[in-house]
Order: structure tokens, then C-alpha cells, then sequence
């Protein structure tokens, strides 16, 4: 379907709000930056931005982008055959080599993310999107292998995967707070994905495979 002009100018103001607001925030730190003061440097009315974003943690983890539902739906959408380690495997695999914003392999993540880190409120988000993440993931996984509610192997496999997604992003966290440039964090990363799937048992990798 072809974006329409009104479709098109409401992304590129969502856009400029959201740049502009890291920008100041990676400038200044997280806290000492107002709504009203990103509104003003973005050339909108407070009210646009809060139409964008509900708060002040959206401008920085949008909720289109940073979505509890990113592990479920990883599993989702997983092709014929595949399971769900599979698909979260596969998926990570190739937004890595894609070098993802999501992931943070762009030059000059290292200050977003030094910002993202020395703020309490990001942080405390991050967490709690985790946690969603691997809720949400364990319901896709009961549901689609007819678990009952006694049984406890989806929560289980959902923890698990969970934990796989939060090793990678803390890895990359950390180059980049060494100093990685983008290629050298992706290099680490795809062999961090190879170790943890050699490691990972025969159970996980084939728990939850689509029917061919």
C-alpha cells in the first residue's frame, strides 16, 4: 500500500521529534531535558509531541520499536519447520548482519547509549520490557502447543530464550561501551549466537516447531 501525504508528514514529524529529543538527551542527560524544551528545539507544541509519544521514555524506546511483543512475534511469524529457538535464532542472526537499529549497530550508539544507561527511568524500562517480552512469549508458546495451565514447559522455554535475547543486548552493551565500532560488535555477536545455540539442548531447539 502506497503512504499517503498525510501518512508520510506524521511519520517524518514523529521522526524529527524523536531524533531531536535523543539529541538533546544524549547532549544533556535524560533528566535535565523537558518535554516543553524538546517540543521547542523540534519546532512543534507540546501537545504534538505528547500525541506522538504518551511519555517521556517513548521518545527513546518507542513502543512500535521497542515492543513487549518482539519475541512472540519473532515466533509468530517462524517459517514451516522451524522452532521457536530457531526463529529467534534466525531472526537475531539476520538482523545482524542487516545491522539493525534495534540492535544499536549504528556509528555514535555509544552515546545513546552511555544516555540510556546513566538514566533510572530507561533502565527500569528496559527491564520491565524484558520481563513483557518473555510473558508474552510464553503465552505464544502455550497456545500454540496446546500447553495446559499446570504445565510449566512453555515458561520454561520462554526464560530461556528470553535470557538468550537479554546476553545478546547486554554484549552488545558492553563493546560498545569499549569503544566496538558497529562491524566488530556484529562479528562478536553472530558468534555469540553460534556458541549459545551449540549449548542450547535438543529439547529447546526442537520445542514448538511449526508444522511443515
Amino acid at each position: 500500500m502506497t503512504e499517503g501525504l498525510r501518512e508520510r508528514k506524521k511519520r517524518q514529524t514523529r521522526k524529527r521529534i524523536s531524533e531531536t529529543a535523543v539529541g538533546l538527551f544524549v547532549e544533556r542527560g535524560f533528566e535535565h531535558v523537558t518535554i516543553a524544551e524538546v517540543a521547542e528545539a523540534a519546532e512543534v507544541s507540546v501537545n504534538t509531541v505528547y500525541n506522538y509519544f504518551q511519555a517521556k521514555e517513548d521518545l527513546v524506546l518507542p513502543p512500535d520499536q521497542a515492543s513487549p511483543e518482539r519475541l512472540a512475534d519473532m515466533v509468530r511469524h517462524r517459517a514451516p519447520g522451524e522452532s521457536a529457538a530457531g526463529a529467534v535464532l534466525s531472526t537475531l542472526r539476520d538482523e545482524v548482519h542487516r545491522r539493525d537499529r534495534s540492535l544499536g549497530l549504528t556509528a555514535g550508539f555509544g552515546r545513546v547509549y552511555a544516555m540510556m544507561r546513566a538514566a533510572p527511568t530507561l533502565t527500569a524500562r528496559l527491564e520491565e520490557l524484558g520481563r513483557q517480552m518473555t510473558d508474552a512469549l510464553a503465552l505464544v508458546l502455550a497456545e500454540e502447543t496446546g500447553a495446559g495451565p499446570d504445565d510449566p514447559t512453555p515458561r520454561v522455554a520462554a526464560a530461556q530464550l528470553g535470557a538468550l535475547h537479554a546476553l545478546i543486548f547486554a554484549e552488545i552493551g558492553r563493546l560498545t561501551s569499549a569503544g566496538a565500532g558497529p562491524d566488530a560488535i556484529a562479528a562478536a555477536v553472530l558468534r555469540l549466537l553460534d556458541v549459545s545455540e551449540d549449548l542450547l539442548g535438543e529439547r529447546l531447539l526442537g520445542f514448538a516447531a511449526r508444522e511443515e
